[in-house]
């Protein structure tokens, strides 16, 4: 009922920046949060951020102060600007979205490597 197309990811250098952006569409009306997770190989997922329908923001520590959250409600767009990457953000990235009906719906992931 909702599809989740991430775009952005790729190779960057220590200290470097990227951009993912996600755009959902189908049912987007009911949409509430959107937010990014990231996976490592073996890992679980972890939230990385957050954002409520109105604005509210949610940051993993970890990436606190170096990434910023945003979205376009207008256009069921959630994006993720990151600065300053290190070695351990090299993740597979992934889109979220929360629906108020049909519950969390995930994007196909984004791969994110910082090298040193």
């Amino acid at each position: 009922q909702v599809q989740l197309v991430e775009s952005g990811g790729g190779l960057v250098q220590a200290g470097g920046s990227l951009r993912l952006s996600c755009a959902a569409s189908g049912r987007t009306s009911g949409i509430e949060a959107m937010g990014w997770y990231r996976q490592a190989a073996g890992k679980q997922r972890e939230l990385v951020a957050t954002i409520a329908a109105d604005g509210r923001t949610n940051y993993a520590e970890s990436v606190k102060d170096r990434f910023t959250i945003s979205r376009d409600n207008a256009k069921s767009t959630v994006s993720l600007q990151m600065h300053n990457l290190k070695p351990e953000d090299t993740r597979v990235y992934y889109c979220n979205a929360v629906h108020s009906f049909y519950g969390h719906y995930w994007g196909q992931g984004t791969q994110v490597t910082v090298s040193s």
